[in-house]
């Protein structure tokens, strides 16, 4: 449980790190061009500490899928992407991928 939690805070850092990316505006803003660097190595190091005792597919698959649906949410809502039909599908295709890895990853 404790690892699900950090990998939970590693994607959140993750996110945090991608959305900085957009407000530095090209490393022409220097607090959130900063910020990339502190919060994806904070989110490396979360999903490194995760990995111990989550399968790599797994966790690999969450943090970038749950990332991607995030940063994909942020984009439309706060810095005002259009929302497509085909943005959507892939979404959710994302999602069911994860679905499936963690399905797949099961142990009867």
């Amino acid at each position: 449980m404790r690892s699900w939690i950090i990998l939970s805070v590693a994607i959140l850092l993750e996110v945090a790190g991608t959305s900085s990316m957009k407000l530095s505006q090209g490393f022409s803003r220097i607090v959130p061009s900063v910020l990339i660097f502190v919060f994806y190595s904070l989110s490396f190091v979360g999903l490194t500490l995760a990995l111990k005792e989550i399968e790599i597919s797994i966790a690999y698959a969450v943090w970038s899928g749950i990332g991607t649906a995030l940063i994909a949410g942020i984009g439309i809502l706060y810095f005002k992407e259009p929302l497509t039909l085909v943005k959507v599908l892939s979404l959710l295709l994302i999602i069911l991928g994860v679905v499936g890895l963690n399905l797949g990853g099961v142990k009867h």
